[in-house]
This record gives C-alpha cells, structure tokens and sequence, in this order.
C-alpha cells in the first residue's frame, strides 16, 4: 500500500517546545485541514484533520475540555 502525498503550507512548531526537540508541528492542507506531526521525524506520519475537526478541537482545549497534568 502506498502512501498519497499530503500538500502542507507553512508547518509550525509548538511555541510552547522553546529549544526542546520534544514538540509536535502544525501544518494547513492546500486541500484545507490540518496536518499535525512529530518535530523529530518530519518524514513520518501525520495526522490530518478536516477543517471542522480542528476547529472543533481547538474550541475544546480553549473551553477546557483537555486538562493537562
């Protein structure tokens, strides 16, 4: 099974990583959507998010719905 090629503008590390290596990236589909991956393997696997998705996560972790710790 081969693997399509995913379109990605612009990937963007966590702000939160600072020099640490231990951070995921953020990358728009040409497509629309979201791209999400491991800073220390940009050649692996992403995960893809359609547009209402992402912006249905990020209405959670804005409202609290993801506690940290």
């Amino acid at each position: 099974m081969t693997v399509p090629e995913v379109a990605v503008r612009n990937w963007c590390k966590s702000s939160y990583s600072a020099q640490a290596n231990d951070c995921v990236e953020t990358g728009r589909l040409a497509s629309a959507g979201m791209a999400v991956r491991d800073s220390k393997d940009p050649g692996g696997p992403m995960l893809l998010f359609a547009a209402d998705a992402w912006l249905a996560f990020l209405a959670g972790v804005k409202g609290g719905e993801f506690p940290s710790g």
